[in-house]
């Protein structure tokens, strides 16, 4: 198959029935599939910071994985109730803790949480929270 058949065929691509592939041809095809992520999302080992957003108490334990590999965490816990958030930050606490991190609250339902190697700076004051 020629570069032209290939565009076109990316372009306009044939139905399931008319594809005739080879093996060695189906296998450099799947080199190209995206791959399944199965659970934890893949973070590029540079990352300095990772966002949350859990839908579920045990997201918790991703967030802890990150702050374990010197990775800080915002954390959304709008989309849990409220029996769950406390149990994440109850859970989030004790992880910061035993790394001498540092957890703090940046907004309503949102909380930052540190390891002791990324340095955090300021304070947020947060609806009437104002030191006067």
């Amino acid at each position: 198959m020629g570069l032209f058949d290939k565009i076109k065929n990316f372009m306009a691509p044939a139905d399931e029935d008319e594809l005739e592939l080879d093996e060695e041809e189906t296998l450099r095809l799947s080199d190209y599939e995206a791959p399944v992520n199965k659970g934890f999302s893949k973070v590029a080992s540079d990352t300095k910071m990772v966002l949350f957003e859990p839908r579920s108490f045990d997201e918790a334990e991703e967030v802890a994985r990150h702050l374990k590999d010197k990775r800080a965490a915002v954390v959304n816990l709008h989309r849990l109730n409220r029996e769950y958030s406390q149990r994440s930050i109850d859970f989030l606490t004790g992880v910061v803790f035993a790394l001498d991190g540092s957890i703090q609250k940046i907004g309503t339902n949102v909380i930052l949480c540190a390891p002791k190697s990324v340095g955090v700076h300021g304070k947020i004051s947060i609806d009437g929270d104002e030191d006067n």
